[in-house]
């Protein structure tokens, strides 16, 4: 496994991502039972945007960058406050310029309660260690450094009954598309009551659209769609969007993210191809701008 999340860190996938990640886990504590956390693919936790992997590709200046340097209306800053609040709270006030990007594992930690638990997992070697030491003599959180996919399987169901697993591969190898339904299809027979959220790049159309039919072959009951493109699809491969499929959403997300989406897509928009898309798999709302 060669792929660095470092060098993307803070780009326009990780703002999708992210926001709603937040805006799940949430809801999650807006009951008093305990959850769990469980990150299957989960980097080291915590970028340095000042290194030379991330001023590489500079992807985070026209993703989480622009997002904070925009003023949105009241409405669209209240569902992001939790999520830009973390990120403000990992960066010097009055430095001018972000240092440092929260990945998906240090979101989750900040928000949990005091009896809620986090499982993070890497196996990239280098990462792993990084996140290992990030979250030493952390009793809420445990660290693991398998296959991914092994972690899926062996992590459900949580104890508590209750949780929020997020699913965010690399993409670095043929057939992720297929080894992604096939990890669902096995996680919902563990964990049926779960919120699962699948993270996936938009390269191919087409591609896209054939993950989606063997998902809702799955014949799985509550699958939400989230599409984000930021520019027109080309031929040639390049990352134009990124996309989530969310498995038992909280009951208020498909209204949050209606209002949400259109706002990320003109902040974050690099050409006139921009635009999202949020459906119901298997239901009949289809909202797209």
């Amino acid at each position: 496994m060669n792929y660095r999340h470092i060098y993307h860190a803070g780009n326009f996938a990780d703002v999708l991502k992210h926001a709603a990640l937040t805006l799940v886990i949430e809801h999650m504590k807006g009951k008093d039972a305990p959850f769990r956390v469980i990150d299957t693919h989960a980097g080291t936790g915590l970028y340095d945007l000042a290194s030379d992997e991330a001023q590489k590709t500079g992807e985070w200046r026209h993703g989480i960058g622009r997002l904070l340097a925009a003023e949105p209306p009241s409405d669209i800053a209240a569902l992001l406050a939790p999520y830009l609040d973390l990120v403000r709270a990992e960066n010097a006030a009055g430095a001018g310029t972000l240092q440092s990007y929260p990945g998906s594992p240090l979101i989750a930690r900040r928000l949990l309660r005091r009896e809620d638990r986090l499982v993070v997992n890497e196996a990239h070697p280098e990462d792993a260690e990084r996140l290992a030491r990030l979250f030493a003599r952390d009793r809420q959180v445990k660290t693991m450094d398998i296959d991914g996919w092994t972690a899926l399987r062996s992590l459900l169901p949580p104890k508590e009954r209750r949780g929020v697993v997020l699913v965010d591969p690399p993409f670095e190898e043929p057939g992720e598309f297929t080894r992604m339904a096939e990890g669902l299809a096995a996680a919902h027979r563990r964990f049926a009551t779960g919120t699962v959220i699948l993270w996936y790049p938009i390269k191919d159309a087409r591609a896209v659209r054939a993950f989606e039919r063997k998902l809702t072959a799955l014949a799985i009951p509550k699958l939400l769609s989230v599409e984000l493109l930021v520019r027109e699809i080309h031929k040639d491969g390049e990352l134009a969007g990124s996309g989530l499929v969310i498995v038992n959403p909280p009951f208020t997300l498909e209204e949050k993210l209606a209002r949400l989406l259109p706002y990320l897509s003109a902040v974050l928009a690099r050409d006139a191809g921009a635009g999202s898309r949020l459906s119901w798999l298997t239901g009949e709302r289809i909202t797209s701008s």
